[in-house]
Formats: C-alpha cells, structure tokens, sequence
C-alpha cells in the first residue's frame, strides 16, 4: 500500500476523533464543568458544547432536578435511653454544579452522613413519647440544619421526612398493654357514666312519680272529705227532719189520744179495765225479775168488784184519793153534740228551715274558700252537692183520713 494513503487515512480518523472529542450535547436539567488544561473554565449548561481538543475536558454531567435519597433505618438513642430505628427520606437539589463538584467529593453521600448525625442529636433530646408526636418537629429542625451545612456545597435541601419509627419490640407490647389499658378505662368511664346519667334521670322520673302520686293522693283524700262532709250533713238533715216529723205525729197522737178520750168521758170501770190490761206489758221481758204493783191496783179490783155486783169495799182504804174515784159525768151516749172529726192536714209537714239557710252551715262551708280547698278543686267539676239548694225537697207525706165520729 501507498504509504501517502496510509497516512491520509491516519490524518482522517485522527480528524474524526478530533471533531468528535471537539462537539458534545448537554441535555436539558443537566450541567457539566469544563476544565482547561486542568483548570474550572465554566461551567456548561444545556445544549452544544464546542471544546478545544486535547486542552478542554468536560467532568461528568450533574442532575440539576430535585432527587430523593431513602436511607436505611437508622438506630438512635433517646434521652430516657431507649434505641428505635428511625427511617428517613430527604429531598435535595443542586443548585451550584461548581461547588458540587469542587467543594464535596461525593455529596449524596455527605448528604446521608450529615442527615444521620443531625438525627441523632435532634432526637437525642426527646424522649420516646416526644419522639413519636413530634415528627414535624423533627422534620423541620432535621430540613434546617441540613440546608445550613449543604449550602456550601451548592445543595439546596427541600424537605426532610421521617417515614417510620421502630421502638423495640418490649417497648411495643408495653405501649399495646398501656393503650389497651387507657381504652378500657374509657370505656368503664363512659359506662360509668352512661349509668349514673340512667340513675339520675330514673331518680327524677319517679320522684316526678311519687310528686304526681301524692298530689293524687292528696286531691282524693280532699274529695273524699268533701264527699263525706257532704254526705254526713245530708244525713243529719234528714235524720233531723225525720225526727221533727216524728216528734210531730207523736204530739199530734197525743193531742188526739187526749182529745178523744176527753170527749168520750169514760167511766171509771173503763179506766181500771184498761189499766188491768196494761200490767201484763209491763211484767214482760226476761229481765224483769221482780215488778211493783201500784197503789192503785186494789183499787181497780174494787172498781172491778162493783161492777160484778160485790161490796164497793170498805176501810181504811176507801178514805185514799184516787182517780178511780172519780165520777163519769157521761159516757158515749152522753147528753151533747157528736164530737167534730179530727182534721190532720199538715200533721207530717215539716215547718223547719231548709240546712243551707241555718246560720251554722255558713261556718261549716267556710272551708270551702280556703286556698288549699280551691287548689285541689282546681280542673276538675264542681260537685252538685256542694249547692244545697240543688237538694230535692221532701215530699210531703199524703193526708190522714179522720177518724169517724164515735157514738
């Protein structure tokens, strides 16, 4: 071969290589640094990049988004010297690939490193209850600090997150048996709460009861009085107007009794006759063990002994004044005019005033105007017996027929 096309072809591919070392494409969100003979010339961003050759070198590109970095659980000491496991996530971005590249040597890992430290101390001051409802807390303090170290290194941290926390497994059945323990005392709090609350409102509901019982209790014994007050001076009334009657027919039988038998003028045979007749009553019952016969009663049996026709009786005995003694001036056949019938219209009518006009029955109805009378009598009907006047009148008994005129 021609030594000239060796050497043509050498000077091509050396030009090839040359233009292509010379020309390389940045991709969008990416960024490299260019170095000269070993020095930062600039830093290149997105699109094409022209490069002397054999003099520029561009250092790998550097990821301009925001990454996220998980690292593993880590095991942290509380204060109350308790080890958990704490799981982070932290979100950076580059911001300044110079600094990324000249001022850290591996800053994904600087960044973990530092993120393990801070947690640590952040949480070194909690205890283990604060540890687990202070994670915002711990977020923020873990954010700012790692954004005050990285910012030398051109690194922006967004956010800092802690996605668990493993306390060990004693601790964990300690905090179930202490929530289990807090759940049931709620629960018998509540219950007990629930039965005090019953309590209370069955207690009003039978003192509310017991009120409206005794309130019952209370009218019906009122109306129970009123009833009987009522009832007692109705019967007084009749019993007094009952006896009023009585005692009027009784004088009137009197005053008739004493009538006829002065107007029959009779005898004193007849008067001894009756009077014989009345000692068998007199001897009855079966107490009477003993009786007296009166003075008088010789003095019938002489009466008795004329009229058979004996001796009319002689003696010391006929000088005693006595009724017997006495002469008829007449008996039924009598000279004079026939005795007048008895008229005994109005013998059974009662002359009295009606009760609720009597000046006592003022005072006994005086009660009913008191407060606690108009307090029970309150919603319910007005008895009808309250009013006296609504009491029907006793009908009047019918005329007796008079007696025939004796002869």
């Amino acid at each position: 071969m021609d030594p000239i096309l060796i050497a043509v072809l050498v000077i091509a591919i050396l030009a090839v290589i040359t233009l292509v070392r010379s020309v390389r494409i940045v991709p969008q969100a990416r960024a490299g640094v260019v170095e000269r003979l070993g020095r930062y010339t600039r830093t290149q961003g997105a699109g094409v990049a022209v490069l002397v050759p054999f003099v520029d070198r561009l250092r790998p590109l550097i990821d301009l988004r925001e990454q996220v970095v998980s690292f593993p659980p880590q095991p942290v000491i509380t204060s109350d010297n308790l080890t958990v496991a704490i799981d982070s996530v932290i979100y950076f971005q580059v911001t300044d690939p110079r600094s990324a590249t000249y001022e850290i040597q591996n800053y994904i890992q600087a960044v973990e490193q530092l993120t393990i430290t801070t947690l640590r101390n952040v949480v070194g001051a909690l205890n283990l209850e604060q540890t687990l409802t202070s994670r915002d807390g711990i977020n923020t303090q873990l954010r700012g600090v790692l954004d005050e170290a990285t910012g030398p290194w051109g690194i922006r941290v967004a956010r800092v997150e802690i996605k668990a926390i493993e306390p060990p497994a004693s601790i964990r059945d300690a905090m179930e048996k202490q929530m289990r323990a807090d759940r049931d005392k709620r629960a018998i709090i509540l219950s007990a709460e629930g039965q005090r609350e019953s309590a209370i409102k069955t207690a009003e509901g039978q003192k509310a009861a017991q009120i409206l019982a005794a309130e019952g209790a209370k009218t019906a014994a009122i109306l129970t009085a009123e009833a009987d007050r009522q009832s007692r001076i109705l019967r007084a009334e009749g019993e007094r107007a009952a006896r009023y009657l009585s005692a009027q027919g009784q004088a009137k039988a009197i005053e008739t009794t004493f009538g006829a038998i002065h107007a029959a003028k009779p005898d004193p045979a007849l008067l001894a006759y009756q009077y014989l007749q009345t000692l068998p009553q007199i001897a009855q019952g079966d107490a009477n063990k003993m009786w007296i016969v009166p003075s008088e009663f010789s003095k019938a049996l002489e009466g008795l002994a004329g009229l058979a026709g004996g001796p009319g009786g002689s003696g010391a005995g006929d000088n005693v004044p006595s009724w017997l003694s006495v002469q008829s001036s007449g008996g039924p056949a009598a000279s004079g005019p026939a005795a007048e019938p008895i008229d005994t219209d109005g013998w059974f009518d009662s002359n009295l005033p009606a009760a609720a006009d009597l000046p006592e029955a003022a005072a006994i109805r005086a009660s009913d105007d008191d407060p606690d009378s108009r307090s029970a009598h309150a919603g319910l009907p007005e008895d009808d017996l309250a009013d006296s006047s609504a009491l029907p009148p006793i009908p009047p008994l019918p005329p007796v027929p008079p007696l025939p005129p004796t002869s």
